[in-house]
């Protein structure tokens, strides 16, 4: 099950603030290393591990597979191992993340 984050608005509290400890800095701390679905803007879906992201709100996935859109909405087809992968801010369409993986903390 995967829950979803809101609308990356995250990425702009970090911007704003110049705390180490800020509520968003203990946020994303808190996401890393788990596991993640990223959507992006050509329809390809990332999955992999949180690794880190920036100010213009990159990520930068470890073991990431990819999964190519669909056309036939049935068949998910074979992922393709990418390994570490650093995914532009700017194509990010949605992140997920493995609700399994927010309980093992």
């Amino acid at each position: 099950m995967l829950r979803a984050l809101p609308d990356l608005t995250i990425c702009q509290q970090m911007e704003m603030s110049s705390l180490s400890t800020s509520p968003a800095r203990q946020k994303l701390e808190n996401l890393l290393n788990k596991s993640m679905r990223i959507r992006m803007t050509d329809g390809r879906t990332l999955v992999g591990l949180f690794l880190c992201t920036d100010r213009d709100c990159n990520v930068i996935l470890g073991s990431a597979q990819e999964f190519l859109k669909s056309t036939d909405s049935f068949s998910q087809g074979e992922p393709r191992v990418l390994g570490l992968a650093m995914i532009p801010g700017h194509h990010v369409v949605s992140i997920e993340v493995e609700a399994e993986s927010l309980l093992t903390a």
